[in-house]
């Protein structure tokens, strides 16, 4: 296997893993309740802001069927691991980590809920890397060298 594919399994394995760790403190009952943010459990039904909750079951599926063409995508245009396999791991760890709660919980677990000026929408690591390595992709494609 060569670095760049080592680099999309390593990262997918560890963000998966540290997002399953995080959300089973908060399955198992630990909540925390703060004057800025609260640590409380809850289960999204939909993607962020809970839109598409409407597609109940099917979501997962249809999540699924996404990750696994944006997979399949990877094994035709190599040319994209150059400067994109550590954000495309991260992605693909926490969106499996979500994928994986609708299974298993009926729902994406978040846990991380701002309330101080305005009540935010709850939610957990695997959203947070989500948003990080779309950054990171963002900012390598603007650092990447131009080709005439």
């Amino acid at each position: 296997m060569n670095k760049k594919w080592m680099s999309i399994v390593t990262s997918l394995c560890f963000i998966f893993f540290v997002d399953q760790m995080i959300k089973a403190f908060f399955l198992e009952g630990f909540r925390w309740k703060g004057e800025f943010f609260s640590l409380i459990l809850t289960y999204n039904k939909g993607v962020a802001f809970s839109m598409f909750a409407f597609l109940e079951e099917y979501l997962k599926y249809i999540q699924l069927l996404l990750v696994g063409g944006l997979g399949a995508y990877l094994l035709f245009h190599k040319e994209v691991l150059h400067l994109y396999a550590l954000p495309i791991g991260i992605i693909a760890g926490a969106a499996l980590s979500n994928i994986y709660d609708r299974f298993i919980h009926g729902g994406v677990v978040d846990y991380f809920f701002w309330h101080y000026g305005f009540e935010f929408a709850v939610f957990n690591f695997a959203d947070v890397m989500i948003d990080f390595g779309v950054l990171l992709i963002l900012y390598r494609s603007w650092k990447a060298p131009k080709e005439a």
